[in-house]
């Protein structure tokens, strides 16, 4: 069966979302390679109506960059904030269209396609489409208003039409054109998303005793669990993030979580040892764990140690619970902190650093819980930081939209290399690591790895199409999900400047 034999609805948004990740391709060049285009960061909440007058409040975040004549595009993901269905989350991308009415209000026109599920809710296949109309009133640095929009489920049953309100926050996309990376910039400031850190976490839930299953059981295992953490600075002590994480054990696969983070630390030896306090509100559930609506509260300490310039061994101990459900745990954390951009750092020059994003479709045969092997369909979103001139770190997020695998989420990372074949050729490998589960497909309690290879053309200096082939499967004994895979992806390839984002 081809990769993009899906239905024609299916491809048409895929095809958007394809068309949103190549958003900046269009921007003009300045004399200083640096390009700043404007961009949006966006959150909105709507009441969504299930079958049977069933109420779901739905959370959504998007980043949205200009490409011209009022269009903009970008990364976005939605979940569900209160009601029964703890647990639903799609990711996926939007397309966005503005005009100015009158005075400082403003018309926004989108189409968002992603894919997901969770929460035992009714999304078939799972994808996602959100048309939407937004009424904003522009006060300058930021945009607020009132959203009109449909939330349907392609092949489920969830089909609503609903008010909400909308929050936008004007920011800056900068990068360095494809063609350009290497050459010096001194424009100051931020680049990319804006994000200075990054951390990879490793972790474990000990659950409270009692019943904490949505069927009504107790959580009587640890829960080991996988994820990442994006930090944006804020003066010298304090910052904000979002962060995502799933189980790879413990028997609650599918579970998962997308949280935004807000914390203060100091250095309380020079800069080897730093200690700090951080908290967390955002949607998690899936995997049976009782979190009601989904709503999600964490809260930590940590302690990290500086062990190079750019890097740092973080270890963190806190509480976590869903206040609308019967989740509660204590957690403890390790993870290897990657500072992105060092301005303390007067040493080390001015440079950028190579960055791809991805968007794109994979299609794989998945085992599923019920003893069945049928095709799966999922949306990718994928990042890659190149750390050498052909070696890079990667970062995934796959959710299901077809083969009725709904809920499916996989999120994992690790290691690529990519070596170029003439001008427009290249070629690449990536080794991965993280956790799957949900929508029935059996992962045998969550970890995965998958190994793969890949061919990709350029299509313009900072675009190119990838084709890529490879396999995934469960580290957790035979009998589980063990399968090839085929991925069609869109590629923008772009430098972000280092040092000086304060």
């Amino acid at each position: 069966m081809p990769l993009l034999s899906v239905p024609r609805p299916r491809r048409l948004a895929l095809a958007v979302l394809a068309l949103a990740a190549s958003a900046p391709a269009f921007a003009q060049v300045p004399d200083d390679p640096l390009r700043v285009v404007p961009a949006q960061a966006r959150v909105g909440i709507e009441r969504v109506t299930l079958p049977g007058d069933e109420h779901m409040g739905l959370v959504g975040t998007t980043y949205l960059i200009d490409i011209g004549r009022g269009f903009s595009g970008g990364p976005a993901a939605y979940g569900a904030i209160s009601g029964r269905r703890g647990g639903l989350f799609t990711v996926g991308a939007e397309l966005a269209w503005r005009r100015r009415l009158a005075g400082a209000l403003d018309l926004d026109l989108g189409f968002y396609a992603g894919g997901g599920g969770g929460g035992a809710a009714p999304v078939g296949g799972g994808l996602m489409l959100r048309p939407h109309a937004d009424l904003l009133w522009d006060f300058g640095p930021y945009r607020a208003g009132v959203s009109f929009s449909r939330v349907r489920f392609a092949n489920g049953e969830i089909d609503s039409r609903q008010l909400g309100l909308v929050w936008s926050a004007n920011t800056d996309f900068r990068y360095v054109p494809g063609d350009r990376i290497g050459q010096r910039s001194d424009t100051g400031g931020r680049s990319g998303m804006g994000f200075d850190r990054v951390q990879a976490v490793w972790g474990v839930y000990k659950p409270r005793s009692g019943p904490m299953r949505v069927s009504g059981g107790p959580l009587d295992q640890r829960i080991a669990f996988v994820g990442a953490r994006l930090e944006h600075a804020l003066g010298n002590h304090a910052y904000w993030g979002i962060e995502a994480s799933g189980a790879a054990s413990g028997g609650v696969a599918g579970y998962a979580e997308y949280l935004a983070t807000l914390g203060v630390e100091t250095a309380v030896w020079s800069d080897v040892l730093v200690l700090g306090a951080r908290t967390s509100l955002g949607m998690g559930g899936g995997g049976d764990v009782d979190v009601g609506g989904g709503l999600l509260l964490k809260g930590g300490v940590y302690g990290t140690v500086r062990l190079t310039r750019d890097l740092g061994l973080t270890l963190e101990a806190g509480l976590t619970g869903a206040p609308q459900g019967r989740f509660r745990a204590v957690h403890g954390a390790a993870s290897l902190n990657w500072i992105l951009d060092d301005p303390s750092d007067l040493t080390a020059p001015p440079r950028n650093a190579r960055t791809e994003w991805l968007a794109g479709v994979e299609r794989y045969d998945a085992q599923r819980q019920d003893g069945t092997r049928r095709a799966l369909q999922s949306v990718v979103l994928e990042v890659h930081r190149f750390v050498a001139p052909r070696l890079y770190l990667a970062g995934h997020v796959h959710s299901g939209a077809g083969g009725g695998a709904g809920g499916y989420t996989a999120g994992m990372f690790g290691i690529g290399t990519q070596w170029p074949i003439g001008r427009r050729v290249h070629v690449g490998a990536e080794a991965l690591i993280g956790a799957a589960g949900g929508g029935g497909v059996e992962t045998q309690g969550g970890a995965v790895a998958k190994p793969s290879a890949y061919v990709g053309v350029r299509l313009s200096p900072s675009t190119a199409v990838r084709v890529a082939a490879g396999r995934i499967r469960s580290l957790r004994g035979s009998g589980g999900l063990d399968s090839g895979t085929l991925d069609l992806a869109l590629v923008f390839d772009f430098g972000v400047a280092g040092r000086s984002y304060r």
